[in-house]
């Protein structure tokens, strides 16, 4: 199993798109083939931060979703509203 954590920082104006585009595309993105969790967190100190947290069978499955289709439409309407360049990590639990 894979634990994909993603940290994004928002402009403060983009935030409440973010969370209504997040909110109809999260069924779509834990329902992907090999997705097994999905979890949207906001720091509680800066709160224009946000971490997507995801659990995938493996890094193929993954991997498939970052080409996909669905992952580019959302990557596109969530990037315009960054306010840094985003981090990303994949781990495995120990």
């Amino acid at each position: 199993m894979i634990i994909r954590i993603v940290k994004m920082g928002f402009k403060t104006e983009g935030i409440e798109e973010f969370l209504a585009m997040f909110d109809t595309k999260k069924g779509k993105i834990n329902g992907f083939e090999g997705c097994t969790h999905l979890k949207l967190l906001r720091d509680i100190h800066n709160t224009d931060q946000f971490f997507t947290y995801s659990h995938w069978e493996s890094e193929a499955h993954l991997n498939a979703y970052r080409d996909s289709k669905l992952f580019k439409d959302i990557w596109a309407n969530t990037k315009k509203h960054f306010n840094q360049k985003p981090e990303a990590w994949s781990v495995q639990e120990y």
